[in-house]
Order: C-alpha cells, then structure tokens, then sequence
C-alpha cells in the first residue's frame, strides 16, 4: 500500500488509530531494541528538534495535529539551551566586532 503515513492503517484517514497502533509500535521497538521509548517520545524529540531549528510553535502545531496552540507550547521549555546558545554567540560576535576593552591609565 502506499502511504504517507509511517504505521498505514485502514481507517478512512489511511492511517492506524490510537488503539491500533500499539501492536505494531511493540513490535517496530523490540525489532529496534528500543522498548523503553514511547510514541510520545518521538513526538517529543520530533517537536524539540523543530524548535531548535527555529519553527515557530504555530508550525509544529501544525505538523504534530494540535488544534490548540497551547497544546504545542508545552514543548516550549525544550528551546531554552538553544536560546542561551543563540545569545553566547550574538555576544561572542559583538565582544569580537567591539574589540578588546579599552585599558585604564596606570595610576603609578
């Protein structure tokens, strides 16, 4: 069959609902060696990626199916590290476009 769905179903969207899914996500993690990760998991790391790439939460929302933006912004938390590496280097630069600190008159 072909679908643009990862886990293809036969509902009438093309794809596995919630309940139909589990059998075959057990059985894709014991194949992977990955039974500790959840779907929600993928979701997570899928959304987190998004955000340090620089989407916008309307974006993500958008592509993880939330029809409440609020519901996106749970991932929010997850940009932190990216916005203080953003800001280290907008520093560094300006630090390097302003030049070294002027020096003070020696007082001896």
């Amino acid at each position: 069959m072909d679908s643009p769905w990862v886990f293809p179903g036969n509902d009438r969207y093309g794809r596995y609902s919630s309940g139909g899914l589990d059998h075959a996500w057990r059985t894709v993690r014991a194949a992977a060696g990955l039974e500790h990760v959840r779907m929600h998991d993928l979701r997570h790391s899928f959304a987190s990626t998004a955000l340090a790439l620089g989407e916008s939460l309307p974006m993500i929302a958008r592509l993880l199916g939330h029809s409440q933006i609020k519901t996106t912004a749970r991932y929010a938390h997850l940009v932190r590290q990216s916005v203080k590496t953003a800001a280290d280097t907008v520093a560094d630069s300006l630090a390097e476009d302003l030049g070294p600190p002027p020096v003070a008159p020696s007082t001896a």
